[in-house]
């Protein structure tokens, strides 16, 4: 019989989709973008509820506290509202939204899987481009490709399941997506077990699950150390096997760093100061 382990004695106060039960799916995603001559954090947030699909873009204003958003109804029942345009200007520079997902397809998450473009353009250049249809997205917006690649710096995403738990999440050096999945094994006769995939080989596997509700491995990822943390108290100790399991994907930026010394300060730490980093808030069902 095992007892029942506390939690972490000192949670950081900060807003965190795993303090109370969400009522909706999101990914968001952070990128840097030069727009014009400068530097600036662009936020792109796919929502889903059981009445809205929404995509949200935020455009960082270095000169003003507040930012502009742009935000776009993805479950319109006007299927021409799934392709257009949005302009608006921030810090003096017209910014210029083009999308079009009427052939979007999309799986378990918010955010679709292919078939579909989000383009942002700003002084005739492509500053950033979303989804697989690089070539319409090109020709539509009649823009080059911006000289300055956006930089994925951070992802937080949540995701409901009652077993297993699928993501993407850019790894190695370059901008490759690499699938992620995340199983466990609970109940039963045997001990609990988790185990995490990347690209279909099991990468980590974590037995005795009572004990190791929360830990961190390193693994290589094309040559690329890339550090996982997790904490999974609340799928064993929540009364129901149900509750949130939080997850970090984090690159290694080097130095032999032990990324993993406090779990909370890597939280607190988001977005993270160092590197790339992808939360996953893996909430589990009954």
């Amino acid at each position: 019989m095992f007892a029942t382990p506390p939690p972490l004695e000192q949670k950081p106060a900060f807003d965190d989709p795993a303090a109370n039960k969400p009522t909706h799916n999101f990914v968001t995603c952070i990128y840097s973008v030069k727009l014009g001559d400068i530097f600036c954090n662009i936020t792109v947030t796919w929502a889903k509820t059981l009445i809205s699909h929404t995509l949200y873009i935020t455009v960082e204003n270095s000169d003003e506290e507040n930012h502009y958003t742009c935000k776009i109804d993805l479950k319109t029942w006007q299927f021409w509202g799934k392709k257009g345009l949005k302009t608006f200007t921030v810090a003096d520079k017209r910014i210029d939204v083009f999308w079009d997902l009427r052939a979007a397809k999309f799986t378990c998450s918010p955010q679709p899987n292919s078939d579909y473009y989000v383009a942002m353009v700003c002084s005739e250049e492509v500053v950033l481009l979303l989804g697989d249809q690089k070539i319409e997205a090109l020709r539509r917006t009649k823009s080059r490709p911006s000289l300055e690649d956006a930089l994925l710096v951070h992802k937080k995403e949540l995701v409901f399941a009652k077993k297993c738990f699928c993501t993407k999440t850019t790894l190695g050096q370059d901008k490759k997506e690499h699938s992620i999945v995340i199983e466990s094994s609970l109940n039963g006769p045997y001990d609990p077990e988790m185990w995490i995939s990347v690209d279909g080989t099991k990468s980590i596997r974590v037995p005795n699950l009572h004990w190791r509700f929360r830990g961190n491995e390193t693994i290589t990822v094309e040559d690329f150390r890339v550090q996982i943390l997790w904490d999974v108290h609340d799928w064993l100790y929540s009364g129901t096997h149900s509750g949130v399991g939080i997850f970090v994907f984090r690159r290694d930026a080097g130095g032999g760093e032990d990324l993993g010394n406090s779990f909370w300060d890597v939280l607190a730490d988001e977005p993270c100061s160092v590197g790339f980093c992808h939360f996953l808030y893996a909430w589990k069902t009954e």
